[in-house]
């Protein structure tokens, strides 16, 4: 294969990637490439033929590879992935979650055992349900947060029990509330033995998986019910940028001093020196994520493309 081909193989691989993940029809995807239909129609086409697509690209397209390079750069980050962006109507964690599924699953493949700690949220949950089967009884999986939610049910997006099923992994999952209701209930669950353990766990991972939440009035803080529409108003007047594990931190990723981050019972992250690698994306967790990169609260991150550029467009 010639150099002067390798473009042309980008293009169907992206071609590929926004017919067979975005659900694109080849007329939309003509107009996003600016082709005509009839071509769109044959890079597909060969994207299929050449082994490009199998449900994920197995192509690497050279705009990601320079948005991934830009990154690890200028926020020095030890890890960076980059997922090509979808149509303008698709969501981006219909993109980065086939993209972050890879590079967890390369994860779990590692033949030295690993203490993987992992948070919840939906990316997560989105990012397990692409993955593969992986045999992986070497490693071991700890919860970083809660998984009861304020009413005592079972948290909708807690993920570490669908990891299980996935990897085989042994695994630690923190069955106590997210948050306490004030400082003496707080002391309660600390002092339980396994939640003692599980905050040691987190403390020696390995590497740990986080999504990340943003702190506007859609916050999954608040739409999930963790946070009164008051606590809220009130993190926000404290300057709150986004949030990890239900821990919020301002816009330069320093964690708020306030009676909210005081009552979580869960591991503030980062725990420990090794890496955080974040996965998230999308115009509402612009702030949250520059925060967290400013802040140095993460090491890696897996995202999509537009996110990766307003990210190096920013200050």
């Amino acid at each position: 294969m010639s150099d002067d081909d390798i473009p042309q193989r980008d293009i169907a691989a992206r071609a590929g990637w926004l017919y067979y993940v975005g659900g694109m029809r080849q007329d939309q995807i003509a107009e996003e490439l600016g082709i005509s239909r009839q071509r769109a129609q044959r890079l597909v086409a060969r994207a299929m033929s050449e082994g490009l697509v199998r449900v994920r690209i197995d192509h690497p397209i050279a705009a990601c590879l320079e948005l991934e390079r830009d990154l690890r750069r200028k926020f020095g980050l030890a890890r960076a992935r980059v997922a090509p962006k979808l149509g303008p109507e698709q969501e981006p964690m219909r993109a980065i979650a086939p993209c972050a599924a890879t590079e967890v699953e390369r994860i779990f493949r590692q033949e030295t055992p690993q203490l993987v700690a992992l948070g919840t949220g939906r990316m997560l949950r989105a990012v397990v349900e692409q993955m593969q089967p992986v045999a992986s009884p070497q490693h071991r999986m700890v919860s970083l947060i809660g998984n009861v939610s304020p009413d005592g049910s079972a948290s909708f997006y807690e993920v570490i029990m669908r990891f299980a099923d996935k990897t085989g992994a042994q695994h630690f999952p923190m069955s106590v509330p997210v948050m306490a209701r004030d400082r003496t209930e707080l002391a309660i669950y600390r002092a339980l033995p396994h939640v003692g353990n599980l905050l040691t766990l987190a403390r020696d991972a390995d590497v740990t998986i986080v999504g990340i939440g943003q702190m506007a009035d859609d916050a999954p803080l608040h739409v999930d019910g963790f946070l009164t529409i008051d606590e809220l108003r009130s993190v926000q007047a404290a300057g709150a940028a986004g949030e990890i594990c239900g821990h919020i931190f301002d816009a330069n990723g320093r964690f708020l001093d306030h009676p909210v981050n005081a009552l979580l019972v869960g591991a503030q992250v980062p725990a420990n020196a090794n890496p955080v690698l974040c996965i998230g994306g999308g115009v509402s967790k612009i702030k949250a994520l520059r925060a967290a990169l400013r802040g140095k609260l993460i090491g890696g991150l897996i995202t999509d493309e537009s996110t990766a550029a307003e990210l190096l467009g920013s200050s």
